[in-house]
């Protein structure tokens, strides 16, 4: 097991977050508690899941099976995009603390704003995540993919701000908008997909700088992502690819490379996923 300590982020609710966790999106309900386990036995300490994902469960299974006690691992779940309405919210919270098997969640978000569906109406949602706040089953409570706007209408309507906003960020959208107003505004910036899905791993600039470094690329983008100030949570099912991401701490880029990796940035036509504004999936 790993002995290198992850930094931690305060949160503007006087929490903190470790930095660097992992991802479970995209592995299958069977096998997320192998995969989780091994994430822990590397070290990692925070754990993002997600309703949608399916697999709160095998999150569950792995933290009761490894043995450290439940303050030590931060785990965050996100409200399902087919309960925005408040009754529905209250019911699918108590259903990821049963999935979990957990009184509490470190971090619950809700997912998705969903600004075309609900009547456009987020806020009461939010209104509802606020209850989970009062009763300290979420210790923390933040948002996903939302916009400025969104959060303005938050900030307008609503007396907390989000603890976190996760939003797609990597080399090629860099998403700095989003992020500057949470800088502004006391809301950590918390990156997905931040190796575009693998997209940058073969990009010349980001190549050149791993080979001078004797890193891997996706160890120079994981890097890019902490030296900017963000939380990461890359995915892998591998032990040996988990090491090499958690592996981040023990060199440094030099501003030149911040700059040559952040000027990578396509604007809109970098995302890999939806647009906020329009996105309105909602699971059968």
């Amino acid at each position: 097991m790993s002995t290198t300590t992850i930094p931690t982020i305060d949160l503007n609710d006087g929490a903190s977050i470790p930095q660097l966790g992992f991802g479970v999106f995209q592995i299958p309900p069977p096998e997320t508690a192998r995969a989780t386990e091994a994430a822990l036995e590397a070290g990692y300490r925070h754990i993002d899941t997600a309703e949608m994902y399916q697999n709160e469960a095998g999150v569950g299974r792995a933290v009761a099976a490894s043995g450290l006690a439940r303050d030590e691992v931060f785990v965050t779940s996100k409200l399902n995009n087919g309960f925005h309405r408040p009754d529905d919210a209250r019911r699918a919270f108590d259903g990821t603390l049963a999935a979990l098997g957990m009184d509490h969640v470190d971090l619950f978000l809700v997912h998705w704003p969903l600004p075309t569906l609900y009547g456009g109406d987020f806020v009461s949602t939010w209104r509802t995540l606020e209850e989970f706040a009062a009763d300290g089953r979420a210790r923390s409570i933040g948002v996903s993919n939302f916009q400025p706007a969104h959060l303005d209408r938050l900030a307008a309507e609503t007396g907390t701000v989000p603890s976190v906003n996760q939003v797609e960020a990597h080399p090629y959208f860099t998403n700095d908008e989003v992020r500057a107003y949470g800088g502004e505004h006391g809301i950590v910036t918390e990156a997905w997909s931040p190796i575009a899905q693998g997209a940058v791993l073969d990009d010349e600039t980001i190549v050149k700088i791993a080979e001078r470094l004797g890193r891997t690329p996706a160890q120079v983008t994981l890097r890019w992502h902490l030296q900017r100030g963000d939380v990461v949570f890359p995915k892998s099912t591998s032990p040996q690819r988990m090491a090499e991401n958690f592996a981040l701490f023990d060199f440094e880029l030099d501003d030149a490379d911040v700059r040559a990796i952040t000027a990578l940035d396509k604007g809109e036509s970098g995302r890999t996923g939806p647009n906020p504004d329009r996105f309105d999936y909602v699971p059968d």
